[in-house]
């Protein structure tokens, strides 16, 4: 499942809050990387007043402060911070004759504030950035940047971004921005080049959560490329040794071992659940005692390591490979 992912130009990774999904877009990228792909790891600016914040993401994956300038990781990695303003600035240098006049435009207040008080012009300018840099090629015609994971700051945002394009043709369906809705949309449209990522946890309300925004992404077209559940505790137990820890549990009376099984079990249905209303494939992700930059590498690892075979059918019972 992972080698399709590699192939699509935009995987756009989202989930509610508290999921894990900014530690899991910086391990895709890392993994991403180690299986020999250039990525460009991106976030979201949530207003122009965090532009200069902190950035989880950034510090997960080791970049410097975020900017809107794309900047260089490591080998095969570089990150930015989508800013709505950089992406219309973008627009206005490709629509008007001259770069310097773009600039002189960005740099007036009332201008600026009309761009910023704009829910659906905001969102244009992150499209357009991401447009803009999806599109940058090397000297030999090669993309720059062969894979953008984009982790959307919520859910709200994915929403949002999938519905830009119509809206925008609604009330402008000609000219350069009717134009530009209509790249974004024949991009975030094409399961071939995008891809939507849903994670969440392995209880009840995440996993409901993450189903109505699957039906919302997908009726805004946008293609979902997986769901993934995310910490999931191992479970060590073959079937007679669970039925085993149940009798003692029920011999002994109540014990804080039963809070573990009971977790077993949500996790267990929340996969089932989740395997039975996605159409999509679901990729499950373990609970790992790290954090940060560590976590990140073991998670990384953990998605690039060889999926096991099923033994060839032969005529001896419990044969093993």
């Amino acid at each position: 499942m992972l080698d399709a992912l590699w192939e699509r130009r935009a995987l756009l990774v989202s989930g509610k809050g508290g999921v894990g999904k900014t530690t899991f877009a910086a391990a895709l990228a890392r993994a991403a990387v180690a299986r020999g792909r250039r990525v460009l790891l991106a976030e979201v600016e949530v207003s122009s007043d965090e532009q200069q914040g902190p950035s989880p993401l950034a510090t997960l994956v080791g970049a410097r402060e975020p900017s809107p300038q794309v900047t260089e990781v490591g080998p095969g990695l570089s990150f930015v911070r989508l800013s709505p303003i950089e992406g219309q600035r973008l627009f206005l240098q490709d629509v008007l004759p001259l770069r310097v006049m773009a600039d002189a435009a960005m740099r007036m207040r009332a201008l600026r504030r009309f761009l910023e008080a704009a829910p659906a012009l905001r969102e244009m300018g992150v499209l357009y950035q991401m447009l803009h840099l999806i599109r940058r090629t090397r000297p030999d015609g090669t993309p720059l940047h062969p894979l953008t994971i984009l982790d959307l700051p919520a859910t709200g945002h994915a929403l949002a971004l999938a519905a830009l394009p119509d809206a925008l043709l609604s009330v402008m369906p000609g000219g350069p921005i009717g134009r530009s809705a209509r790249e974004g949309m024949s991009m975030l449209r094409d399961p071939a080049l995008t891809g939507a990522l849903l994670v969440t946890l392995p209880e009840p309300l995440p996993v409901s959560e993450t189903l109505e925004l699957a039906t919302a992404i997908q009726r805004h077209r946008i293609p979902l490329a997986a769901g993934v559940l995310n910490r999931v505790p191992e479970n060590p137990f073959s079937p007679d040794g669970r039925a085993a820890v149940e009798r003692l549990l029920d011999a002994h009376g109540p014990h804080r071992g039963q809070r573990a099984l009971a977790r077993l079990d949500r996790a267990r249905s929340a996969e089932a659940r989740l395997a039975s209303n996605l159409p999509v494939p679901l990729l499950t992700v373990p609970e790992l005692a790290a954090t940060g930059m560590e976590l990140v590498e073991r998670l990384a690892t953990h998605l690039t390591r060889p999926v096991p075979q099923a033994p060839p059918s032969s005529g001896r019972a419990g044969a093993h490979s």
